[in-house]
């Protein structure tokens, strides 16, 4: 409680300072005040124009995330489990993680248009290769004390093992790399929005951009950063103590 009253009263001295700033400064056309901003938000809502575009977005955001999840976890094993793997494509999988995702706009705009499909594409890559990272560093931490004693209680080494032993034990690494790869699906989204037809959060940043409507460019910036929160504590934090809370009773 304490907590929850010390952010909402610092929010609140964020934005009288902000609108002190806004009016000593006269910033104008620079930066919108809280009041502009506020009607922003209002006309966007109510027109339903920032309503479809946040839909829009979560709804690729949400596809490539899954994707990124199945096969970030899928090659973080294979690289865990695989030395050959590991070194050959492992390997180039350390390279292309420090490749921003946006590098590969090109390719996708080449391949599959300005369409959705670019998007997912663009946003995928963002958030795979983090994935894979965290997975591969969760299952190699694994003791293996842990592999022989399951082995011998008849998990064997196909899908049982991994399930049953090596996820729950690489889950703390697991469920970082979710989080860390939420925000770069994030970034990825955005930036390929900016190019892409039809609407998304992206697509308004560049109108707004265009019209040089800093309200409007704000709101969105706003909506990301309290979606990304939000998601972060009322999702990924209460799974994090949830079922990590679980595994280590039953140790």
């Amino acid at each position: 409680m304490r907590t929850a009253l010390r952010r909402t009263l610092f929010l609140v001295l964020l934005v009288i300072a902000w609108e002190l700033g806004y009016r000593l400064f006269q910033w104008g056309w620079k930066f919108p005040s809280p009041l502009q901003t506020f009607q922003a938000f209002y006309d966007g809502f109510v027109h339903g124009h920032l309503l479809g575009a946040t839909i829009a977005s979560l709804h690729r955001l949400l596809i490539s995330f899954l994707i990124s999840i199945v096969l970030g976890t899928t090659l973080g094993f294979l690289f865990a489990r695989y030395r050959y793997v590991d070194e050959t494509f492992g390997f180039i999988v350390v390279a292309l993680q420090t490749v921003p995702s946006i590098a590969w706009l090109p390719f996708a705009i080449i391949w599959f248009g300005l369409t959705d499909t670019s998007v997912i594409f663009i946003t995928t890559i963002g958030a795979t290769w983090t994935m894979s990272m965290a997975s591969r560093t969760g299952i190699v931490n694994i003791s293996p004390i842990h592999l022989r004693a399951a082995r011998m209680l008849g998990t064997g080494n196909g899908y049982r093992m991994f399930f049953q032993v090596m996820l729950p034990a690489a889950f703390p690494h697991w469920i970082t790399g979710i989080r860390v790869a939420w925000a770069f699906a994030w970034r990825a989204l955005v930036a390929g929005e900016l190019i892409a037809k039809g609407i998304g959060l992206g697509q308004m940043l560049q109108d707004g951009r265009g019209l040089g409507d800093t309200a409007t460019i704000l709101c969105i910036v706003i909506i990301i950063a309290v979606i990304g929160t939000i998601s972060d504590h009322f999702i990924f934090k209460q799974l994090e103590d949830k079922i990590g809370l679980r595994f280590q009773l039953r140790k």
